[in-house]
C-alpha cells in the first residue's frame, strides 16, 4: 500500500516543487561538494540559520581539496555557532578520503558515499539522488512524518524496523526525477506537513493523505519520548589579566573535543571556594567583577553553569590569555556563548 501511495504522489508532488520550491544557494548551483556541505550543515540547523554559514564556508573552502587541507582551528572558526563540531571534523576527514582515494573526484555510487566518515544513509541517499540522478531515496524525520501521515501509520518513526519499511518502499517507488522528488518530500515537511498545525488545507497531496481524510494528522507521527537528559552544574571561569581574556583548549576527544573554552570545573562553587581553586591553578584573586549564570542544552546532557569574572595575576602553563583579536580568532562553542559576551566589555580594544 505504501508503495503505491508513493507512486500516486510523485506527479502532484513534483508539479507543487516545480512553483513552489524554497530558493537555496546549494540548489541554485549544484554540485557533490556543495549538495554535501549543505545536507551536513542542515543535520542539526534550521535552513535560515545555515545559509549565512554556508555562504561563508563555501567562500572560504570553494572545494573538497580546499576543506581537506584546511587547518583545524580556521575549520572550527569557521564552523563557530552551529555546534555538533564532530560534524566539521567528519567534513575534513571525509574530504581527505576523496582527495586521496579518488583524486578529489566525489564517488557517484550511494554505498561508497557511504562508506566516508561522517555520511549516514540519509545524506548518502540526498547526494546521489540530486547530485548524481541515483534513484535512491532520502529518508529523515521530515519523510518519515510525512509517510506517518500519508498511510495513517502509528509505528514509531523513531524505530529503525519503520524506517526500514519506508526506505524500501521509497525505493521500490522512486521516480525518475529522484533528487526533485527528494527535495519535494523535504521541502513539504518543512513547508507544509510541519510536525504541529500542518498546513493541510494547502497540501498538493492532501487527497491522498489517509491522516487528513481521518483528520487524524495532528496525531501523527508516533514518536519515542525523549530520554531525560542528564545534568551537569558547573562552575566557569572568565579569567582577566592586563587586558587579556583567559581560554583552555578542550581534550581531543569526546564532547566539544579541540575546542577552546573557558577554565571552568565540574561543580558549582561560592566565592570562597573559587578563590581556593583558582589558588591551586596559580592565580591570585585581585578583583571579583561579576557573576553570571546560563544553561545549555544537548542532545543527552543540560549543562547548569554559573560563573564569575575575575581579575587575577598568576600564570598557568595549560591556560594562556589572549587580547581581543586573539580571543576571536579561536573557536569557542556556543555553550559558552553568554560567558564570550561577557568577556567581549572587558577586553575591547
Amino acid at each position: 500500500m505504501m508503495e503505491e501511495k508513493i507512486k500516486v504522489i510523485a506527479t502532484p508532488l513534483l508539479d507543487w516543487y516545480r512553483t513552489e520550491k524554497r530558493i537555496l544557494p546549494w540548489r541554485e548551483e549544484v554540485s557533490p561538494y556543495r549538495t554535501w556541505v549543505s545536507e551536513i550543515m542542515l543535520q542539526q540547523t534550521r535552513v535560515a540559520a545555515a545559509l549565512p554559514y554556508f555562504e561563508r564556508f563555501m567562500a572560504a573552502l570553494p572545494d573538497v581539496q580546499a576543506l581537506a587541507a584546511v587547518d583545524d582551528e580556521t575549520l572550527m572558526k569557521l564552523w563557530q555557532g552551529l555546534g555538533y563540531y564532530s560534524r566539521a571534523r567528519n567534513l575534513k576527514r571525509a574530504a581527505q578520503v576523496i582527495t586521496e582515494q579518488y583524486s578529489g573526484v566525489f564517488p557517484s555510487d550511494e554505498q561508497a558515499l557511504r562508506a566516508l566518515p561522517g555520511i549516514g544513509d540519509y545524506t548518502a541517499g540526498a547526494i546521489a539522488s540530486i547530485a548524481f540522478a541515483e534513484r535512491v531515496p532520502a529518508v529523515d524525520g521530515n519523510v518519515l512524518r510525512i509517510m506517518a501521515r500519508l498511510n495513517c501509520f502509528y509505528d514509531n518513526i523513531l524505530a529503525d524496523s519503520t524506517k526500514k519499511q519506508v526506505t524500501a518502499a521509497l525505493k521500490a517507488a522512486m521516480p525518475p526525477e529522484a533528487g526533485e522528488f527528494n527535495q519535494a518530500l523535504m521541502d513539504l515537511g518543512a513547508m507544509i506537513c510541519l510536525p504541529k498545525n500542518p498546513a493541510c488545507e494547502r497540501c498538493p497531496i492532501r487527497e491522498h493523505c489517509e491522516a487528513y481524510k481521518s483528520k487524524k494528522a495532528e496525531e501523527l507521527p508516533v514518536r519515542e519520548k525523549n530520554k531525560t537528559r542528564k545534568v551537569e552544574k558547573k562552575t566557569v571561569f572568565i579569567l582577566l589579566k592586563e587586558g587579556k581574556a583567559a581560554l583552555c583548549k578542550r581534550r581531543e576527544s569526546g564532547l566539544l573535543a579541540g575546542l577552546w573554552e573557558f577554565p571552568n570545573r565540574d561543580g558549582f562553587m561560592d566565592e570562597q571556594a573559587a578563590a581556593a581553586y583558582l589558588a591551586s591553578l596559580g592565580f591570585t584573586v585581585r578583583e571579583w567583577k561579576r557573576k553570571l549564570t546560563a544553561r545549555h542544552l544537548f542532545t543527552h546532557i543540560e549543562w547548569q553553569m554559573q560563573g564569575y569574572a575575575v581579575e587575577v595575576q598568576g600564570t598557568n602553563e595549560d591556560i594562556g590569555f589572549y587580547d581581543e583579536k586573539q580571543f576571536h580568532a579561536r573557536a569557542i562553542p556556543g555553550a559558552f556563548r553568554k560567558f564570550v559576551a561577557a568577556t567581549e566589555e572587558y577586553i575591547k580594544e
